[in-house]
């Protein structure tokens, strides 16, 4: 979707000014919130993508004027008002108000290194050919789904070159939308940064993005 959260070549927004020596977290709460959050994605009621669409649906000033993990607060609450394994008033109160609904599985707190550890790997086994190769001239879609999209804006309708090819994986905009993994074609695609700016752009600049292959076609 054209969310708040697509900012990649956008104006205005002031120098990236990193913090020295920034902790993980800022406030205990934070903390909290980021381990619930991977508890409750280990519970198997959501995706990863679906819970990145949770959090880049959230109303544009909202999002913008929200800290990190505010944001992922904000999206665990959308999830779990979604999937009835809370209410608007458990959340309003801040605790629970009826019995807890049972979930897929249970993250044990003996089981969460081995399980960070191991990830999540989405590389799937290929289900057709690559479409493309290495050095072919592909273009990037002009889309703009509704919903989730790892298609950044500023590529689409642009040229760029084939670099690499990544092999397969789980396409994020079915998979968040719950429609299936649909194991698709990843590439590496090198973009010039005057065919994304224009003439004014540093003829050297070339931005390198990995595409899913739903998301290109031949040039």
């Amino acid at each position: 979707m054209n969310g708040a959260q697509d900012l990649g070549g956008m104006m205005g927004f002031g120098p990236v000014q990193p913090e020295p020596h920034e902790p993980p977290f800022h406030a205990e709460w934070e903390r909290r919130a980021f381990a619930i959050t991977l508890a409750m994605g280990a519970a198997g009621s959501w995706s990863l993508d679906a819970s990145r669409f949770a959090r880049e649906s959230l109303p544009p000033a909202r999002y913008l004027t929200s800290s990190y993990y505010q944001i992922w607060l904000a999206g665990l609450e959308r999830l779990l008002e979604e999937r009835g394994l809370v209410g608007a008033d458990e959340i309003a109160t801040g605790h629970a108000l009826t019995p807890p609904k049972p979930v897929r599985r249970v993250l044990k707190a003996a089981d969460v290194a081995a399980t960070l550890g191991r990830g999540g790997p989405v590389d799937r086994p290929p289900t057709a050919p690559a479409r493309f190769a290495v050095g072919d001239a592909v273009l990037a879609r002009n889309m703009h789904p509704e919903g989730h999209t790892r298609l950044p804006r500023y590529v689409r309708g642009r040229a760029g070159v084939v670099e690499a090819i990544h092999g397969c994986h789980v396409f994020p905009d079915s998979n968040a939308a719950g429609r299936g993994e649909q194991p698709s074609w990843l590439y590496g695609i090198a973009f010039r940064g005057r065919e994304l700016w224009g003439e004014g752009t540093d003829p050297r600049l070339v931005v390198r993005v990995d595409l899913w292959e739903p998301y290109l076609e031949g040039a």
